[in-house]
Order: structure tokens, then C-alpha cells, then sequence
């Protein structure tokens, strides 16, 4: 056998083998594929997997830990007080209504002392153990439900020398009567609140 045939025959083994031996590992990568989600978007398959949930602790900045307090305060006067804001602004629109026609200064004194008997009763003891915090906020509420300040209504129904008083010792108490209700800016966290209350209780404005 010359040497030319040999060395013919050993590279063509080397090439039968090396075909071989890719034909066999492209049969095994058949079988080596990992399983992915995918998301289809747009008409293109995108892989996409769900990483492990990471909990991250820190510590609360001063400055977020009173804002918090303030809105937990907050809230929890307006618990507290919606119920009483929504009874009188119901008392004060039923007045009014009442009133509207009635010329006469008795019979409008007598309504509007048979109303406020009602309130007196079902609410004085209640609201005389309000600290003057939850008094402030139910006044921005009683705004919201009559769109009149404390002190105008004071004035409508018991004169402007009552409102006067009253006003007097809202004051020394750090509060005042004419505040109003700013629902998009001022009072905006009180509004939030407000509503929150309402989809919980199913009431409306």
C-alpha cells in the first residue's frame, strides 16, 4: 500500500469520525433545552422569567415618621367627626328649607330652636369631650357638607352678637369659626380621607 493511499485513508476515518461525532451531539442537544415563560408582544415571543421576592428593611427618616403621625392624627379625627358633620349639615339643609318661605322672626325662631333642641341632644355630649384638634377639623367638615364657615351660620340662625362669642372663645382656644374648606389645595389630606370614609360607609356628598 503506498504511502499517498494511506495517508488518504487516515483523513478520510478523521473526517468519518469527526461527522460522527457532530451528528451524535446535535442528536443530544435535542434533549438539552431549559423551559422558559414567554410573553407575546407584538407579534414577537420575548423569554421572561419571575425573579425571587427581596425584602428591604430600612429605618424610617425622622421627617417621614412625623408626617405619618400627623396623617394617622389626622385621619382619626375625621373618623371621629364625619358622622357628626354629616348629621348637622342634614339639620342646617332641613332648616333652610324650612325657613324659606317663614317671614315671621317668631316662627322662624321657633323652628330654628326646635332643631337645634334636636342637635343638642343627640350631640352635645359627644362633641363636648372632642379635643380642640378633632373641634378644628369638624369645623372645615361642617363647611364642606352647608358651604358656610361655623361663624356665618352662628350668625344666620342665632345673630351676630352669639357669633360673636363664640368666636371670642374659639380663639383663646387657638381655633377660629370663620375658617373655610379648601377641598383641591389647603384641606386636600382632609378630602382624600373624607372620600376614603365615604366608599368604606357608602356614603356620598
Amino acid at each position: 500500500m503506498s504511502k499517498k493511499f494511506k495517508i488518504l485513508i487516515t483523513s478520510a476515518l478523521v473526517v468519518f469520525l469527526l461527522l460522527s461525532r457532530t451528528n451524535v451531539e446535535a442528536q443530544d442537544n435535542r434533549y438539552d433545552t431549559l423551559k422558559v415563560y414567554a410573553f407575546v408582544v407584538d407579534g414577537d415571543t420575548i423569554p421572561g422569567g419571575r425573579l425571587l421576592d427581596v425584602e428591604v428593611h430600612t429605618r424610617m427618616h425622622a421627617k417621614w415618621r412625623q408626617y405619618w403621625a400627623e396623617w394617622t392624627r389626622l385621619r382619626n379625627a375625621v373618623y371621629v367627626t364625619y358622622p357628626y358633620a354629616k348629621a348637622a349639615g342634614k339639620v342646617f339643609n332641613e332648616v333652610n328649607s324650612l325657613l324659606v318661605n317663614v317671614t315671621d322672626k317668631k316662627e322662624r325662631k321657633r323652628i330654628i330652636k326646635s332643631r337645634e333642641k334636636e342637635l343638642k341632644k343627640q350631640f352635645t355630649d359627644k362633641i363636648t369631650n372632642l379635643s380642640v384638634y378633632q373641634g378644628k377639623v369638624l369645623m372645615k367638615l361642617i363647611y364642606r357638607e352647608t358651604g358656610n364657615n361655623c361663624y356665618h351660620l352662628i350668625q344666620e340662625y342665632k345673630g351676630g352678637f352669639t357669633a360673636g362669642f363664640y368666636q371670642t372663645i374659639a380663639i383663646l382656644f387657638g381655633s377660629n369659626l370663620k375658617q373655610n374648606y379648601d377641598a383641591a389645595e389647603k384641606d386636600r389630606a382632609i378630602e382624600i380621607i373624607v372620600q376614603d370614609v365615604e366608599r368604606m360607609y357608602g356614603h356620598r356628598s
